[in-house]
């Protein structure tokens, strides 16, 4: 019974520990920056401008997170991540979120022991390849040479459609997605396979993107998300609910041009409960009334990121597709703010 006692009381001094280890929110505050996990380099994701400065949609969420805990959405550290470590990073506690176009997976989930944040694009993978090829469809693309990035959910889904279309193919095993296109335009693959998001980001970026096609076949879901460790709900919370605020922005119609004047308060009880003038959201994450202000001010609602860093008028050119708001037909849909 003593020995049970024990052991009991260990179990729950351990919990105790680990429920401390895990106050994410508190040490990014007490750090003043927040640590946050990117791509190596991707186009429109996540990718260094002319001043050594991290851009992207991808970061986007970053700073819009860094504004919501610490009111400055300059308060980042970026940690550019590879596919196979990205995971690892995460888990020793480097970092504090992953922001890097990564797909919510059971296994993932359940398995790393990851918790994700939501879904801030819909995406699937797709195909890429020279227009000389002359190839109008994946089904056509057999006995083909195929750059695959290690460690992704892309070469299951690669092997899965050669075998169900019974075809074959030669996998070309690459890390970063600027080794993939040194790669591709070298010839040394003849097709590059990812996120269709992805494929239209490195495209955008070659000397003649004309010269190149995405062919038509999706084949398969990729909802991409940011994420944490798991048990860290506070954390986890802060997270979801601040990309819920950039989504929910936009459908209420609070941009970063009228953001200042319906944080004097409006007629709507959301948006004043989503600005922080009404009800005490921010005290139930651990935050300043105005967090949500905050992380909408930091780069404008969901739509406004979207379409700066890859919508269609950007050298990225995607449709809001999937994407859009739940209201024009897409799969876009924040809980309510209540």
């Amino acid at each position: 019974m003593k020995t049970n006692v024990l052991l009991g009381t260990i179990a729950l001094a351990g919990l105790a520990a680990g429920a401390v280890a895990a106050d994410t929110l508190e040490d990014v505050k007490a750090r003043g920056k927040l640590n946050c996990g990117i791509s190596t380099g991707l186009v429109g994701f996540a990718s260094q401008d002319a001043q050594g400065d991290w851009q992207g949609f991808d970061v986007a969420v970053c700073r819009a997170v860094a504004a919501a805990v610490l009111g400055d959405p300059t308060a980042v550290d970026f940690t550019p991540t590879t596919n196979k470590v990205r995971f690892e990073v995460l888990n020793s506690g480097e970092i504090d979120m992953l922001a890097r176009n990564t797909t919510w997976t059971f296994s993932r989930d359940v398995d790393l022991k990851l918790e994700f944040g939501g879904i801030n694009y819909y995406d699937g993978q797709g195909f890429l390849v020279p227009k000389e090829l002359g190839v109008s469809s994946a089904k056509e693309l057999d006995g083909a040479t195929v750059c695959i990035q290690s460690g992704t959910t892309t070469e299951l889904n690669l092997a899965d459609f050669f075998r169900t279309n019974n075809i074959s193919y030669e996998p070309v095993p690459i890390s970063t997605p600027s080794e993939a296109q040194q790669q591709y335009l070298a010839g040394a693959c003849d097709v590059y396979t990812t996120d269709a998001s992805g494929l239209a980001a490195t495209r955008a970026a070659f000397e003649d993107p004309s010269a190149h096609v995405i062919l038509p076949e999706i084949i398969s879901k990729e909802p991409l998300g940011p994420l944490v460790r798991h048990g860290d709900n506070n954390w986890g919370d802060v997270i979801r609910w601040t990309l819920n605020a950039l989504i929910a922005a936009e459908e209420l119609g609070i941009t970063s041009a009228n953001i200042e004047e319906l944080s004097a308060g409006t007629t709507n009880p959301e948006v004043n409960r989503l600005l922080g003038t009404e009800g005490s959201l921010g005290e139930m994450l651990g935050l300043s009334p105005d967090w949500g202000r905050n992380a909408i001010a930091a780069g404008g609602n969901y739509g406004e990121i979207f379409e700066r860093h890859i919508g269609q008028n950007t050298p990225i050119g995607l449709a809001r597709g999937l994407n859009a708001q739940w209201i024009d037909g897409g799969l876009l849909y924040s809980p309510p703010f209540r």
